[in-house]
């Protein structure tokens, strides 16, 4: 059954039909897909919800689909794990790790929004998908329209990470690589999907797209109990996580499924590329583009597209906004591997450095429950890490002989414990 009924743009309210566009005719401000939450509250229940195969479609009622998905059938509920040992390192009481790095098929939170993206695509009668990306959108639209048999067109920055190349070009999509930002690619995109009757999931079909990120909220809120944390770190590119997740939570005190109380959102950006973060910091919600320089090419968005809202996501919650240095990321992405085992990509360590960095500035409350987003895999940034840990943990080869092992390697195990 259908619950969304109409487009609505989230500054002048003008209401559209449901079809593939992203902004205002009016005033260029994005369009959100609004649902009829008295129905949903009539029909839909929390006891409903916990019988139903755990993938994001559980909740499919508040996504945007008129019948069922098309791809991405098994996407979504990843671990949300308790994280002890983080927590004593972070000097936190206790913190939660929401674990998109495992998340299907190509261990990312792009996963969902792309699930949603491209079963609108087939729902609205394109033959040809595509995007712009850092990388993880690319290897989510290519391996899910590989699924559902598109043909695919993805557009991507040149210096992109080469583990993140591969894992697009395997599924067979058609590469263009781009001399320039995401920026400069994101506005070609924009000139294709003017031109070419093409779904580009996060230009003409945006709306929709960015709608799969609330499942991540819901999911959270779900595996505490039916709880809303106190608060949650998110790392930033384009900057429309943090506000899903944030309507994923509003929509779960409208249902009435969770209490009324709110949630502080913290806002993690690389410090070389920052401008969400930067305008947080001012207080203020106009935002300054950057050149991108960081190791974090998978956030490395300097014109963010839902900025804006971001920081006022950030700022209406009381939380706060803060970047870390390319160093600070390597840092993070090994203390949650030597911490809880999770090897998280770039991302990763920018919202556990940026979560230790509020924690020492007082900003993040250590007495409350923090949940850290974890919205990619470490397998697919390699190269960020791997001249430290050549530099940190690699000894000269020893003969295959005992004691050259107990002299080379048991005061360093000893040292580490």
């Amino acid at each position: 059954m259908n619950y969304h009924s109409h487009l609505k743009c989230r500054e002048c309210s003008r209401r559209y039909p449901i079809e593939p566009m992203a902004a205002c005719e009016e005033c260029w401000a994005p369009l959100e897909v609004v649902y009829d939450y008295d129905r949903l509250r009539a029909e839909i229940s929390r006891d409903a919800i916990a019988h139903r195969p755990p993938t994001m479609w559980r909740y499919h009622e508040l996504l945007p689909l008129t019948g069922e998905p098309y791809v991405g059938t098994s996407t979504g509920f990843t671990p949300l794990a308790l994280a002890p040992r983080l927590a004593r390192a972070l000097g936190a009481r206790e913190v939660y790790l929401k674990n998109d790095a495992v998340n299907f098929p190509t261990l990312s939170f792009k996963d969902r929004v792309v699930a949603v993206a491209l079963s609108k695509a087939r729902e609205f009668g394109f033959d040809t998908v595509g995007c712009s990306s850092t990388g993880n959108l690319a290897n989510a639209v290519a391996a899910q329209a590989a699924r559902g048999g598109f043909k695919t067109f993805i557009f991507v920055p040149a210096d992109l990470e080469p583990e993140k190349i591969i894992g697009t070009e395997i599924y067979g999509a058609t590469l263009v690589q781009i001399n320039g930002n995401y920026d400069q690619v994101n506005r070609l995109c924009s000139e294709i999907a003017q031109k070419y009757s093409w779904g580009i999931v996060n230009v003409n079909l945006r709306s929709y797209y960015s709608e799969g990120s609330k499942t991540f909220g819901y999911e959270v809120a779900e595996q505490l109990g039916w709880r809303l944390p106190q608060n949650i770190v998110v790392p930033m590119a384009g900057g429309s996580l943090i506000t899903k997740i944030n309507k994923a939570f509003h929509e779960l005190r409208q249902l009435g499924w969770v209490e009324p109380h709110g949630t502080k959102f913290f806002g993690a950006q690389a410090t070389g590329c920052s401008p969400i973060t930067t305008a947080a910091k001012k207080g203020i919600a106009e935002i300054e583009p950057q050149k991108p320089r960081t190791i974090v090419k998978s956030l490395a968005i300097g014109n963010p597209a839902d900025g804006y809202y971001a920081v006022k996501t950030i700022l209406g919650s009381g939380g706060a906004g803060e970047d870390a240095s390319d160093e600070e990321v390597v840092e993070g992405i090994r203390l949650l591997a030597e911490t809880e085992g999770i090897f998280a990509e770039t991302a990763g360590g920018v919202a556990v450095a940026v979560a230790r960095k509020l924690i020492e500035q007082r900003r993040l409350n250590p007495d409350e429950s923090i949940v850290l987003a974890i919205t990619g895999n470490g397998m697919k940034t390699l190269g960020a890490v791997s001249g430290a840990l050549r530099d940190a943990h690699r000894s000269a080869a020893i003969r295959p002989k005992l004691a050259e092992f107990e002299e080379n390697y048991l005061g360093l195990a000893s040292a580490r414990a």
